[in-house]
């Protein structure tokens, strides 16, 4: 996305999306492709990044009635060479607009539309789907065409323009949700920082290219947290807010359940107790929605199975926003104070005292990260076919024990499992100011110890201030450890 901070903007990231539209584009026949995702990750600045050399059309639309929507279009439109430009001002029809588009004086080269919010389009005339839908159908999937339906509103696109029985279901010839960036993606907005405070800026910001470019690269992170997240007036400041009203009714409650998992309520009744919401299906449909605007996110075991996917009352609820969770963990809460402008006050005994250990969790994810670019470039001693984290019941140590050992609920940072079921990595990540200590590591070796009887077991060790010289004495010798401190994890390097 675009990092506005700088003498001239510079496009940062989304390679993957730009092959993407870009294979479409190259391709022959007619290309209807729909790219969708939550507000702020950057689909719009994306789009005008893959229309650069190419002649287009890009349309933005606004919320406004059907008659001024298709001026604003015809408007848009007619600024090209068409033939219609000499005997119209505007077309009389949404299908008369559209059938145009094959008319666009673009020599050899493909008609390229993009139509901005296409929701808004819809919301007043809910017939265009299947005027579009009839033109593709009719003439447009055989012209030398490209129309990108571009929106924000994922329930819309998902439940009623893709779905199953609606017009253009089984037309589109590309479908691309966007998600936030990744971490080695949002570290190029802070290429100046040091490793620790680009894990720290990514734990405050997350991928969201809009939050990122809020923070200037040449302040410090604790600058930047303390003018544009705490100051009121700020644009971050009121983002969550504005967020929340915009998409929700009943904001107060959705404050309440979001606070709540920002302070490490993850089950669902712990949820609904902690928001005081005593009703837990309620609570259920309220975190739906939270889910359906990429808000939070449930989460399973990386084993658990399709029956335990489909129980309503299992799995984990996160926050998959990095900044709504930095939000409600210390602005939400101290926000009568941050209104009467004491910003240092809170940043110095509210936030600075706890980053490193609210990081923590993000460190767990960015070593996700790293696993999945070790395993792109084939530096792992197999191939995984699922990874993420691992919560239930297993071995730990416990000196208590004659054995030594005991069974307890626990969660592994980061497990992947080969498709057979026959090689597993364990690794545990730590974000703290000491080294990685031996009994950290002995706990990791006992965990999932019925597992370690029928499979080749590898590990990996994660670490932000190294590891103890034992450990690392063992690595040399054990082809089955392997150690990553910061540099590595950060930098990318794969070894």
């Amino acid at each position: 996305d675009l990092n506005m901070k700088g003498a001239l903007p510079v496009f940062v990231g989304r390679e993957q999306e730009l092959r993407f539209l870009e294979s479409k584009y190259h391709a022959a026949g007619g290309r209807l492709v729909v790219l969708y995702g939550r507000r702020r990750v950057g689909k719009t600045e994306t789009l005008r990044q893959f229309c650069k050399g190419k002649p287009h059309v890009f349309y933005a639309c606004r919320e406004c009635t059907d008659k001024l929507q298709l001026r604003n279009f015809s408007e848009k439109l007619l600024r090209e060479d068409l033939p219609a430009k000499r005997y119209v001002q505007e077309f009389s029809d949404w299908e008369q607009a559209f059938r145009s588009i094959q008319e666009l004086p673009y020599g050899e080269s493909k008609r390229l539309l993009v139509i901005d919010e296409f929701p808004y389009m819809c919301k007043e005339n809910p017939s265009i789907p299947s005027i579009l839908q009839n033109l593709w159908d009719e003439t447009l999937k055989d012209a030398n065409v490209m129309v990108v339906l571009c929106g924000s509103a994922m329930s819309f696109i998902e439940n009623e323009l893709l779905a199953e029985k609606n017009p253009l279901y089984g037309r589109a010839t590309g479908i691309y949700k966007m998600t936030e960036m990744g971490f080695y993606d949002a570290v190029q907005f802070f290429p100046d920082y040091s490793p620790r405070d680009q894990v720290l800026a990514y734990a405050v910001l997350g991928g969201v290219p809009h939050y990122l470019r809020q923070f200037d690269p040449s302040q410090s992170l604790a600058e930047n947290i303390k003018q544009n997240i705490l100051t009121k007036g700020c644009v971050l400041y009121s983002e969550v807010d504005f967020l929340l009203r915009q998409e929700l009714r009943e904001t107060a409650l959705y404050n309440a359940l979001i606070q709540a998992i920002a302070l490490g309520n993850t089950r669902l009744n712990d949820i609904s107790q902690k928001s005081l919401v005593e009703d837990t299906s309620k609570t259920s449909v309220y975190l739906r929605n939270l889910i359906e605007l990429g808000i939070v996110e449930r989460e399973f075991s990386v084993d658990a199975g399709t029956k335990e996917r489909a129980n309503a009352s299992r799995g984990l609820y996160r926050l998959t926003d990095n900044f709504f969770r930095f939000w409600y963990a210390f602005a939400f809460g101290n926000y009568s104070d941050l209104e009467g402008g004491d910003v240092e006050g809170v940043y110095q005994y509210a936030v600075e005292p706890q980053l490193a250990k609210f990081a923590s969790y993000t460190f767990e994810d960015i070593c996700r990260q790293y696993v999945c670019e070790l395993q792109r470039n084939g530096k792992l001693p197999f191939r995984y076919q699922r990874m993420g984290r691992w919560f239930g019941k297993t071995t730990v140590r416990d000196s208590a024990e004659k054995s030594g050992l005991r069974v307890a609920e626990t969660e592994i940072d980061v497990v992947a499992v080969s498709h057979d079921m026959k090689e597993y990595l364990v690794g545990e990540c730590k974000f703290k100011n000491s080294p990685f200590s031996y009994g950290e590591y002995l706990d990791t070796l006992t965990k999932l110890k019925p597992q370690q009887e029928k499979a080749s077991f590898f590990y990996a060790l994660f670490s932000e201030n190294g590891f103890d010289p034992r450990i690392c004495s063992e690595a040399e010798h054990n082809d089955h450890l392997r150690l990553y401190d910061l540099e590595d994890i950060v930098r990318c390097r794969l070894q």
